[in-house]
């Protein structure tokens, strides 16, 4: 497991009190991200849970200090953009700068690469470009667009709500290549092939989709058991002790030790019963927990833990499937997902409920994924996360806008019959295939 390390300086830089800026890169696809002046506070999580769900868990940050995930760049407003990054994807460092007087003094508890750059966006691109190196691949293939049934049924969703929206984009000529049954279909947190009372036929459902010449895509938590789940009853030795996930689904979550032999195998199997059923897109929620500290079967480092999960989730799922991460760990996931979440969920509302931009709204969607752009057709095809248009949207257009703006995945998560004219005719302009060429 990693073992904290303390902090120690490793450069300091004069700013402009005015013009200084400091960008701030997050931990994982919630993790606020963005440029703030000297005099600001950047997004801090609302409470503990919040902390582990949304932000890095290890490395809270004091009071007073700034600091990023891997990255921190510093414009000192008069001069060129400097930055302090991990060396790639394997160890990454929280990397800290307080002021003291006139400058800013920088702190790492791991290894960095000090690099300058003319302006900020110069720099982000070229940090982006030379860590891919050896680790993505070197182009990106145009990826279709999808429906989701999340943002219109939740985790009520039905096999006949996926099968009714179907003949829906057909009537109404809207784009969709792939079908994505979200957070709904199982019948527990951890318990993904067993069906939820209610939702109807999995295989079924599949099958009607991929009948209409679309792929279908599943959504899965991988490495977490929910304490409610049948995993987690029959199988504790699985788990990695010491380690919470947090709580949610009305529930504390724990994590699946990867590196226990028999837990790696049902981890597989998992994923090869959902490619024999022809699920070829398989979008990979909570992926954070992979990466928590904690006593495993196998004396591996966090980051290394959750690189060999999601190993082991390609393994089952097939080499030409797409895997698509959420809320996932942005550096240590390089060169292991197709796709990636690059921003907190949107919600219907544009101010999230407890301030936190880290959770659900428009606003915190758009700051956070027009932040983290430069890294699309780069490392990844990035998800902006879904439109959603219908006329109880707070500040649809807005929305929209924003989603239009991004090269990356476009995917609607409307119920059909719920849009107006207005939103059909957004709908079917911007469901349209991910821009090749980077950001």
């Amino acid at each position: 497991m990693r073992d904290p390390m303390p902090f120690a300086e490793v450069g300091e830089i004069r700013c402009d009190p005015e013009r200084g800026r400091v960008f701030e890169h997050g931990w994982q696809s919630w993790s606020p991200t963005g440029s703030y002046r000297l005099g600001e506070t950047p997004p801090r999580p609302a409470d503990r849970n919040v902390q582990t769900l949304c932000y890095r868990p290890e490395t809270p940050v004091p009071d007073g200090v700034f600091q990023g995930e891997g990255l921190l760049a510093i414009d000192p407003g008069d001069g060129p953009v400097e930055v302090w990054s991990a060396p790639g994807p394997l160890e990454v460092p929280s990397i800290r700068a307080r002021r003291e007087g006139g400058r800013l003094v920088v702190s790492a508890d791991g290894p960095v690469r000090h690099t300058r750059a003319a302006d900020l966006d110069t720099a982000l691109r070229a940090w982006a470009a030379a860590t891919a190196e050896g680790h993505a691949p070197g182009a990106f293939p145009a990826v279709p667009p999808m429906w989701c049934t999340w943002y219109g049924y939740w985790d009520k969703v039905t096999e006949t709500d996926v099968l009714d929206n179907v003949r829906l984009l057909e009537r109404h000529r809207l784009t969709a290549d792939m079908i994505l049954i979200d957070d709904g279909y199982e019948a527990g947190i951890g318990d993904w092939l067993d069906p939820r009372p209610g939702f109807g036929s999995l295989e079924r459902a599949v099958g009607a989709v991929t009948g209409t010449g679309r792929r279908a895509g599943i959504w899965t938590a991988p490495f977490l058991a929910g304490h409610q789940s049948r995993l987690y009853r029959e199988h504790p030795d699985w788990m990695v002790r010491g380690a919470h996930a947090g709580r949610m689904w009305d529930q504390d979550l724990a994590v699946l030790d990867v590196t226990h032999p028999d837990a790696a195998a049902h981890l597989v199997g998992v994923f090869r019963a959902f490619a024999a059923l022809g699920i070829t897109h398989f979008k990979l929620d909570y992926l954070y927990a992979g990466a928590l500290a904690g006593r495993r079967h196998e004396d591996l480092d966090p980051v290394a833990a959750y690189r060999r999960g999601l190993e082991l989730v390609r393994e089952g799922a097939g080499p030409d499937a797409t895997l698509h991460g959420c809320g996932a760990p942005m550096l240590p996931s390089l060169g292991l997902v197709d796709i990636m979440r690059v921003s907190p969920d949107i919600a219907p509302t544009l101010h999230p409920r407890s301030g936190d931009i880290s959770q659900p709204s428009q606003l915190g969607a758009r700051l956070t994924g027009a932040a983290r752009e430069f890294l699309h057709a780069r490392w990844w095809v990035n998800d902006p996360d879904c439109l959603i248009v219908r006329p109880e949207v707070e500040a649809r257009e807005q929305w929209a806008a924003h989603v239009e703006g991004s090269g990356g995945l476009r995917g609607s998560s409307d119920p059909i019959a719920a849009l107006d004219a207005w939103g059909l005719e957004t709908t079917r302009r911007l469901l349209t295939p991910t821009r090749t060429d980077p950001s």
